[in-house]
């Protein structure tokens, strides 16, 4: 192998860095931010490429991000998109034929369609390769592989299975020979330039053809399974070609691992990325903006400006509905969030927001906002209310704090920590107390940290930052689904409460109604 071919290994991971593990179950964190759904959208209809694994993997550092959206940013352009995607289509035809051979009974139908395949899967190759070469590529995963293409091209072991299949096919495209049927006696025999009467026929009868007739002509099936005489006729035809169809035998048997693996995995790995930006073009197409993040193992300042949640912006957006976008950010040395405000006013919709977005930027993908600075974690822990178990001997609170303890075991300093809404199940001071000692935990740790809470008193210690989801001044019970900077008021909790107990305003007057 030559040393341009080896430079080349991977769309999704550098020459020098080692590949991840095989991760075939998804994060723990998957369903709290509705990655699951995203990814579950994103990959459907590509089940074939197994691509799913590829968004269970965040990357570990920096450079290897950068890679990928040098690569995504490439694709972004129409004009490198689309003979890729018209590569992939093509291989995709390959692959059906191959399928089909697997179906297929007689061995000279199977061995036929392979050498189709084959024909497809070269004139795929040089197309991509013609395509390629006139492009301004700027990332080095693409300008590597177009490299490894071309001198796969120009390698002795492509030249030499073009050149057989070509062959091969003009050697079938040869063969000739008559049929003659006789009562129940079919016989084959070579063509020996004996006349053909069809054009004859077909002239002779073209006067009586007046406008618009009946057809009469015999239709053929379009079904590529031969039947048992089309299989008879064929052995005979093979007994009297014996040559050809003994090479079209050996070729079938020889040239099974015909498909370059490296360029078979390309096929595999420029899914992620297009499914993807299949994914985010119908929201792009509504001025939501998306963006290539800066990323930092060291730098614990964020920012983000107009970012959204990407589940629920693609159903809103279907919905034909509005996609309210919020900002954060943390300067040195703010760590933690914690996010106060009225009942669905987007308090939880924000959480999971703050955790796609680093999660999708892990993966060196393009995540929503206008332009983001963000930090890279070696572990995104989450911890979402969960209906209660009732098989478990635990209680709800009881639950919680385990849940919680195997987070702060399992978290790093490198890590980031979402908590949403815990604590419902007891009383307010328990909750108080209980959140204070966690929160000393998540601070000495120094983690990143998104609290969405009812405790207002969470706000004041030290690192934190307070969030609020507003309503209109007007309107109180209207959500602006705004989540801004600004100093808790104290009503959230006293609301929740009411509304739990009964006491609010318009259930007090029913209440009281005469």
């Amino acid at each position: 192998m030559s040393q341009t071919t080896a430079r080349f290994v991977s769309l999704l991971y550098q020459a020098h860095s080692s590949q991840p593990a095989q991760v075939v179950e998804a994060p723990e964190c998957f369903s709290d931010l509705f990655l699951d759904q995203i990814v579950n959208v994103v990959v459907e209809g590509r089940e074939a490429y197994r691509i799913q694994e590829f968004f269970y993997a965040p990357l570990p550092d920096v450079e290897a991000i950068v890679y990928r959206q040098e690569i995504v940013q490439d694709l972004d352009d129409p004009t490198v998109e689309k003979p890729i995607r018209s590569f992939a289509q093509t291989l995709r035809t390959m692959r059906e034929y191959l399928a089909l051979v697997e179906k297929l009974y007689y061995p000279y139908q199977k061995a036929r369609w392979f050498l189709d395949a084959v024909e497809v899967y070269c004139q795929a190759a040089h197309g991509l390769n013609q395509e390629l070469a006139n492009l301004p590529l700027r990332s080095r995963g693409l300008i590597a592989f177009r490299e490894f293409l071309q001198e796969y091209i120009d390698s002795d072991s492509f030249f030499s299975l073009e050149k057989e299949m070509l062959e091969l096919k003009a050697a079938l495209d040869a063969v000739m020979y008559c049929v003659r049927i006789q009562g129940s006696t079919v016989t084959v025999l070579r063509y020996q330039d004996e006349a053909d009467y069809s054009q004859e026929v077909l002239n002779t009868f073209a006067k009586f053809k007046q406008g618009a007739v009946k057809e009469y002509l015999v239709k053929f099936s379009d079904w590529p399974e031969m039947d048992h005489v089309e299989a008879q006729v064929l052995d005979l035809v093979a007994l009297l070609y014996r040559e050809t169809f003994d090479w079209l035998e050996r070729f079938h048997r020889e040239r099974k691992d015909y498909l370059n693996p490296t360029l078979g995995e390309f096929d595999r790995q420029v899914q992620f990325y297009l499914a993807y930006l299949e994914y985010i073009a119908p929201l792009r197409q509504t001025s939501l903006s998306f963006c290539y993040p800066k990323l930092s193992d060291q730098n614990k300042e964020v920012q983000v400006e107009q970012g959204f949640d990407l589940a629920l912006a693609r159903k809103l957006v279907h919905a034909k509905q509005s996609v309210v976008c919020n900002d954060f950010y943390l300067r040195d040395p703010e760590r933690i969030l914690v996010i106060t405000g009225p009942n669905q006013g987007g308090k939880t919709t924000f959480a999971r927001m703050f955790g796609q977005l680093h999660y999708l930027a892990a993966l060196g993908l393009p995540i929503p906002g206008h332009q983001a600075q963000l930090f890279l974690f070696d572990h995104l822990l989450t911890h979402f209310e969960r209906a209660e178990n009732p098989h478990s001997l635990r209680g709800k609170l009881e639950d919680d704090l385990l849940r919680i303890h195997q987070i702060l075991e399992r978290a790093t300093s490198r890590s980031i920590v979402i908590l949403n809404e815990i604590f419902n199940s007891t009383t307010f001071s328990d909750a108080l107390f209980l959140s204070r000692e966690i929160l000393k935990a998540v601070i000495q740790k120094d983690l990143l940290c998104v609290w969405v809470t009812f405790i207002d008193e969470l706000t004041t210690m030290k690192k934190t930052v307070s969030m609020v989801s507003t309503v209109l001044a007007d309107e109180p019970d209207c959500r602006t689904y705004k989540v801004i900077r600004k100093p808790a008021d104290g009503l959230a909790y006293a609301l929740s409460l009411a509304r739990k107990y009964g006491l609010t305003y318009d259930r007090l007057k029913e209440r009281v109604k005469p």
